[in-house]
């Protein structure tokens, strides 16, 4: 059953204005449930018919009031409008829904900053317990993104989510890789964040348009770079007098060998390291950044690494840990005392982890996956190539099992 809906003017006697007018009010009743509001307009009180709600026309009064009538009249027919479509969408009004949608107070909340700024308010209360820091600067770091793209292409600080289309995204894309200078792959992941922003808007109840519904999000496959063992091996013997060096160095070769990033070697304490099942001590914690478990046998070198720095970092940390800008300022340094081109940053030793130290030398990469904490092998191989080394050593592997067999046939009698 469809429900009730009246619209009435009256005048808000109270509070008369020094020129003697009062102002018009609106009353909007929906099934016996009203709200009020001020319709920004006015009239002298001898001028309003109480009877019609009306201004008083005809003979006497002023044509003024005609006028009035017919904006009066406007404003109840678009607060019907108002009313048939919040009807037509959810079966049910209430009359605060219409009087919002008048005021224009449902659209300023209906925009992309608001529920932009809503989000990460929220995000940012998670910050410690169910996310990083880091990844929730990412997520201003894309409202800001967004807020001097706007300012930029549509001369706007916000923006109707209503009004955003696939225009808005491709030029968002095309913004953040020619203003930004952002590769591919980084913008893609701006877009994700953006696209998640949308997908909190629905669920909170809003409804638009999403401009993605088409869209599909495309990564480029990366090289990503790794040291070899001649390169890890030089770094790790360098002798170096500067102390901050010789720390950053250990802390970089202790990844090196066990595949743990920044973040994860910032968190490791002493209860992580533990003896396993097979008598060896083990690396035994859970990535901050998916929360899977990484569980790693210690290796000679980075038990060595341990050992040195006993009872030394603070905060019961395992290593001296310094900020990750810093730990990659100086590991460019090491670089070229070293003498190694590449460009070297600590995640760097993760890849080496994977690539060098272990798929090289024949571990299997549902190890290797295991180690990293990965749970997707897709992420692996991503990390760890084969390189052109180990397809060498195992082509001579095979080259040396079928000379053997060719041999062994050589050997045997022809029969006649």
């Amino acid at each position: 059953m469809k429900s009730t809906f009246k619209v009435l003017f009256y005048l808000k006697k109270n509070e008369p204005k020094k020129n003697g007018r009062v102002s018009i009010m609106v009353r909007v009743t929906v099934n016996g449930s009203n709200t009020q509001f001020s319709s920004k307009l006015d009239i002298l009180p001898d001028d309003w018919d109480t009877s019609k709600n009306r201004a008083k026309t005809g003979k006497g009064y002023s044509s003024e009031n005609t006028a009035l009538n017919r904006l009066l009249d406007n404003m109840k027919s678009e607060l019907t409008v108002h009313y048939n479509r919040q009807h037509a969408l959810n079966g049910y009004v209430f009359p605060e829904q219409i009087r919002n949608a008048f005021l224009g107070l449902e659209e300023k909340g209906n925009t992309l900053m608001t529920c932009f700024t809503q989000f990460n308010e929220q995000y940012e209360r998670k910050v410690g317990t169910l996310t990083t820091r880091k990844t929730y600067t990412r997520y201003e770091l894309t409202r800001q993104r967004l807020l001097d793209f706007m300012r930029e292409h549509y001369h706007t600080s916000d923006m109707p989510l209503r009004k955003l289309n696939t225009a808005f995204v491709e030029n968002f894309y095309l913004y953040l890789r020619q203003t930004c200078g952002i590769a591919h792959n980084t913008a893609t992941k701006f877009l994700q964040r953006f696209h998640g922003i949308l997908t909190y808007a629905k669920n909170s109840g809003l409804e638009f348009i999403d401009p993605f519904v088409h869209y599909k999000f495309t990564f480029e496959r990366v090289d990503r770079g790794y040291l070899e063992q001649f390169e890890i091996d030089r770094i790790y013997a360098k002798e170096f007098v500067s102390e901050r060096l010789r720390r950053v160095r250990d802390v970089f070769i202790f990844s090196c060998y066990t595949g743990l990033s920044y973040i994860d070697i910032c968190n490791l304490r002493e209860e992580h390291v533990k003896t396993g099942f097979d008598g060896r001590l083990w690396i035994m914690t859970k990535r901050q950044k998916t929360g899977t478990d990484s569980r790693i046998p210690l290796l000679e070198i980075p038990r060595q690494i341990l050992q040195r720095y006993a009872g030394e970092a603070k905060n019961g940390k395992l290593l001296p840990v310094i900020s990750n800008q810093k730990m990659n300022d100086y590991l460019n340094e090491i670089g070229v005392l070293c003498g190694i081109e590449k460009h070297i940053t600590f995640h760097l030793a993760r890849h080496s982890y994977a690539t060098t130290i272990c798929l090289s030398n024949g571990v299997p990469i549902e190890s290797v996956s295991k180690m990293l904490g990965h749970t997707n092998i897709k992420t692996t191989q991503i990390y760890a190539r084969v390189i052109d080394r180990k397809v060498s050593h195992d082509m001579t592997e095979l080259e040396r099992k079928l000379d053997a067999r060719r041999r062994c046939l050589e050997s045997y009698p022809t029969s006649k």
